[in-house]
């Protein structure tokens, strides 16, 4: 009996030291600690406005953050800028169309870009008056480029060329110059869309890239 008893004591010894290690074992895999630091990462230190502290934020949250800002950045406001001399000169070109063209298709293709752009000129003009900017740089430029600097633009020789032409003349040579300066607002509108920050932009330039792609395509089909 006393062997027995003894042999009895062991075994509950025994599976009283296995219970444990198991449930130690299951504790560390269920760790909350460990799992929430996995699944949120690092924590980042996130600049106050003036006269705040500094704040604490998740990676998930800084990043939301991130995502959130949409602040103008130099690209968003030298777009605007040029944006609205490189329409203020399709206006100027459109101007001729009336007393000069002799196609009718011309004649309404020239009405439908002044009545597009020209809202679209005082669309970014609010933009920047909303922004803080003015609509010239300190050079007195748009976004510190000449005309010549932006492309698609018509330069002054071609400008009194078109302004010179009459008829059938005028209608080619309007084509021409006027796919070219939609081709380069398409260029424009690209450039920024990759390089700029603020959303409001970014949909200005896609409208100027599907109104003048859909444009190109029935001016050459004029030509």
């Amino acid at each position: 009996m006393p062997f027995r008893s003894a042999m009895s004591g062991a075994s509950l010894v025994t599976a009283s030291l296995t219970a444990l290690a198991v449930l130690g074992l299951s504790a560390c895999d269920s760790d909350p600690d460990t799992g929430s630091a996995a699944r949120t990462g690092p924590s980042v230190i996130a600049p106050g406005q003036p006269g705040e502290g500094n704040r604490t934020l998740s990676a998930e949250d800084a990043e939301k953050q991130r995502a959130d800002d949409d602040s103008p950045n130099s690209a968003d406001v030298s777009y605007a800028r040029m944006m609205i001399q490189h329409h203020a000169q399709a206006l100027r070109m459109t101007e001729l169309v009336p007393k000069q063209a002799e196609s009718d298709r011309i004649k309404k293709l020239a009405e439908r870009i002044s009545a597009a752009q020209g809202p679209e000129i005082e669309a970014m003009r609010g933009w920047l008056k909303n922004h803080g900017e003015k609509e010239k740089d300190e050079k007195g430029t748009g976004g510190g480029h000449e005309h010549a600097g932006m492309p698609g633009m018509a330069t002054e020789a071609q400008l009194k060329k078109l302004r010179a032409a009459q008829g059938k003349a005028f209608d080619q040579l309007f084509l021409t110059l006027m796919i070219t300066h939609h081709e380069g607002a398409i260029t424009m509108a690209t450039d920024v869309k990759s390089q700029g920050n603020n959303v409001q932009v970014e949909e200005m330039a896609d409208d100027v890239v599907a109104q003048q792609t859909s444009e190109i395509s029935r001016m050459r089909e004029m030509l």
